[in-house]
């Protein structure tokens, strides 16, 4: 969702046994950013501890990559020896911060463990390599601030209830709370798809339909986390295997926060773009994101909804 200021929630939307870990969508007026929800009691599965990560398609989190250095300034303009290294915005916090450098990317925490910051680097450079290998380069530049209030005030957000991230037009800013409660691999995910917001520019000031910017944003965190697609999908798998597919492709009001079926949204617009990717290869789906699928695709919309509510029933059934 887009605010006047650029930023883009991004977050944990769960069930009793998933996270929805996409993004919210942009409102495209004034208005705070609020999360669909939050975190629930209890087991936060596949991605929210205590489930433990193991039982994701039997995969755990790759081991976490030594990260080259930090520093500890109160402001500082940019970071050198860091390739395609973003500027680092100065004055954040009047107490000073901690920079932590990856590979490529910087992250700036505000009263964090210093090994919770090198982790959150190395997710960052995962999360980096992978939207560039999709999209293109990107500069990727993560605020980890004290508190859920420190990350609102920094997004200009009202309201950040069980978020885990929010994306603006230049960073990704982590919720606390909810980042905390993620598991290795939902974090890559979450930052993934942030960090594609971030490449993208989101919903481009609306040219680009909510189900496109939000289910690319998802392809792209979901395309290396190597978790099965009924599990990433599992509320709208259960829909189909009871015999319903959806007749549509969501529209914005399927993403507002609170709709009946928010999670069923972002697994059908997720699993629009993962279609475009298998059948017609990534660089259509690239090339969809600012043209149509009649041009890009060769089918008119009838013909596109048909094959995805196809793809649908053969996918989770």
């Amino acid at each position: 969702m887009s605010v006047p200021n650029g930023s883009h929630p991004g977050g944990s939307v769960p069930r009793d046994r998933r996270a929805v870990l996409a993004g919210m969508l942009a409102l495209l007026s004034a208005g705070p950013l609020t999360g669909a929800g939050p975190l629930p009691a209890g087991r936060y599965g596949p991605f929210g501890a205590p489930e433990p990560l193991g039982t994701l398609a039997g995969r755990r989190a790759p081991a976490v990559p030594a990260v080259p250095g930090d520093s500890r300034a109160p402001g500082v303009s940019d970071i050198p020896g860091v390739p395609d290294a973003p500027d680092v915005p100065v004055g954040l916090w009047p107490d000073g911060a901690t920079v932590v450098r990856g590979r490529h990317s910087v992250v700036v925490g505000h009263r964090v463990p210093h090994a919770a910051l090198r982790d959150l680097a190395a997710t960052a450079d995962r999360a980096r390599r992978t939207v560039a290998e999709i999209w293109g380069p990107v500069r990727a530049l993560v605020l980890h601030p004290a508190t859920d209030a420190e990350a609102a005030a920094l997004a200009g957000a009202g309201s950040t209830h069980g978020l885990a991230a929010l994306a603006t037009a230049d960073r990704v800013i982590v919720l606390p709370s909810g980042y905390a409660r993620l598991t290795a691999t939902g974090r890559d995910v979450v930052i993934t798809h942030e960090l594609t917001h971030v490449a993208t520019g989101a919903t481009r000031g609306g040219r680009v339909p909510m189900w496109l910017s939000e289910g690319f944003a998802d392809y792209a965190g979901y395309r290396d986390a190597g978790i099965a697609v009924r599990t990433v999908a599992a509320e709208l798998a259960a829909e189909v295997r009871a015999g319903t597919l959806p007749a549509r492709l969501p529209v914005p009001a399927d993403f507002a926060p609170g709709a009946p079926r928010l999670a069923q949204a972002y697994e059908e617009a997720w699993l629009a773009c993962r279609l475009v990717a298998e059948r017609f290869g990534e660089k259509a789906l690239v090339r969809l994101y600012g043209s149509d699928v009649g041009s890009t695709l060769g089918l008119s919309a009838a013909e596109f909804t048909r094959a995805w509510r196809e793809y649908l029933r053969r996918e989770l059934r």
